[in-house]
């Protein structure tokens, strides 16, 4: 508690000093814009700070942090979430009478009363009215700049038209919470974010799969230990594009999402899922841009996308019969190109292999098949599934079971779930045959099946 107050403490004091610095930075650019003074701002700056700026406590969470422009565009970002008023009131300073300024950028937002920085509140703070400094600032918010490749900051999008730099200044939600909060946050879930972290308290031992499927998620692992050496080799790195594709596919409860979550903990990599059936929007273009958010926090945290029910975006591309269907498989067409492009590991699942474009599957490096379990691994299931805390009496033969009751590893668990909720009801500590029957007769009645 007391370490958590001192470094509040020490945030606090960090961002008044750095503001300080900045208001000082901004009221000597509206002076010298005012007053028609020309002087090199960047000597100005270097004998006020002494190369100082972008050393100050920010840098910490931001190591690539090596010019003090960069400083200056990332405190410009930040100063509305912490002082809404920061840049009228400082424009005041030099404007008591009022006036429109339009030169210093910045647009007004929905809910937030106060101006936002836009890409020429930037020009204008870094380089006033010099064409040819004003120029260069567009290299901080190209897609090779750090900002935008680890998705801190960028540019909002603007009408066709209208110049670029007047998009405000977008900072990640995550960079706000690391400067303001000193904490590590996970994205919500929602229409601007449609993901959710999966994560697991089991491990390999607790599934089971066949052998083919098993070795062929091995290859998964060989990937992520030794990828990079692909990518160090002279001759491979020019050829071998980034990133590993991989489709599962089977039926529901045969262990596809468990094993992403597996492969995520093993390798101690965050795992999103995206359920494919939810993001697809019936208004044109939405879904590529629903996605986009995603695929860009992802590239820049390394994440594994595991994509479920991929055959709702992913079947078949139908015939261009009417403008929906055009717009259709051009969403189809912008994620089979986002997928390729993705630097990481990315996991598609579907229940029918046969449901999918077969331009799509050719370009994956592997297609993993997740049957559903023979005797012997039910046999192995029915055995791990058993509860620690309960008996069974000499009615139970698990593989008995195994062998007559056709189930996936996800159903066997629900049976043997309901089971023992069945005994602990009865107070109970003895789970019977009768009980894991009737667990099973509930698995089939969903499928409608009958025992």
């Amino acid at each position: 508690m007391l370490y958590t107050l001192h470094k509040n403490i020490n945030t606090s004091f960090a961002l008044e000093s750095a503001l300080t610095d900045l208001k000082k930075i901004i009221a000597h650019r509206l002076q010298t814009h005012f007053n028609e003074q020309y002087v090199h701002f960047h000597d100005w700056l270097e004998q006020q700070f002494n190369g100082a700026l972008y050393k100050q406590d920010i840098k910490q969470y931001f190591p690539q942090l090596q010019h003090t422009d960069e400083w200056i565009i990332l405190m410009l970002a930040v100063v509305p979430h912490i002082s809404p008023n920061f840049f009228e009131s400082v424009i005041q300073e030099q404007l008591p009478n009022g006036g429109d300024f339009p030169e210093f950028g910045g647009v007004k937002a929905t809910n937030h009363r106060s101006m936002l920085p836009t890409g020429e509140t930037v020009q204008f703070v870094l380089a006033g009215a010099n064409t040819e400094e004003r120029l260069r600032i567009h290299q901080y918010f190209a897609e090779d700049h750090f900002f935008f490749k680890q998705n801190i900051l960028w540019l909002e999008p603007v009408k066709e038209g209208e110049p670029v730099m007047s998009g405000r200044i977008i900072l990640a939600q995550d960079v706000i919470d690391k400067v303001l909060l000193h904490k590590e946050t996970t994205p919500r879930f929602g229409l601007d974010f449609p993901a959710k972290r999966i994560t697991t308290e089991m491990n390999w031992n607790d599934i089971v799969l066949n052998n083919q499927t098993a070795e062929q998620v091995k290859d998964i692992s060989t990937w992520l230990q030794h990828h990079h050496l692909l990518h160090e080799d002279e001759n491979l790195k020019r050829k071998v594009k980034p990133g590993y594709r991989v489709l599962f596919y089977g039926p529901s409860g045969t262990g596809k999402t468990l094993t992403a979550a597996l492969i995520g903990k093993e390798f101690q990599k965050e795992v999103y899922r995206i359920d494919l059936s939810q993001v697809v929007s019936k208004f044109i273009g939405e879904t590529e841009k629903n996605l986009e958010n995603v695929f860009r926090r992802a590239e820049s945290k390394n994440w594994i996308l595991f994509f479920d029910e991929a055959d709702a975006l992913f079947g078949k591309r139908t015939n261009v019969q009417s403008s929906h269907d055009k717009y259709a498989n051009q969403e189809v067409s912008y994620l089979l190109q986002r997928v390729e492009d993705y630097p990481g590991l990315l996991i598609l699942a579907s229940n029918f292999k046969s449901n999918l474009d077969d331009a799509f599957l050719r370009r994956f490096h592997a297609v993993i098949h997740f049957p559903i379990p023979n005797s012997a691994e039910r046999l192995m299931l029915w055995q791990k599934a058993m509860p620690a805390s309960l008996t069974t009496d000499e009615t139970v033969n698990l593989q008995e079971l195994a062998k007559q009751y056709e189930m996936s590893g996800a159903s066997i668990l629900n049976a043997v779930q309901f089971a023992t909720l069945s005994a602990f009801a009865a107070n109970s500590r003895t789970l019977t045959k009768a009980l894991l029957l009737d667990g099973i007769r509930k698995e089939y009645m969903k499928e409608e099946k009958s025992l």
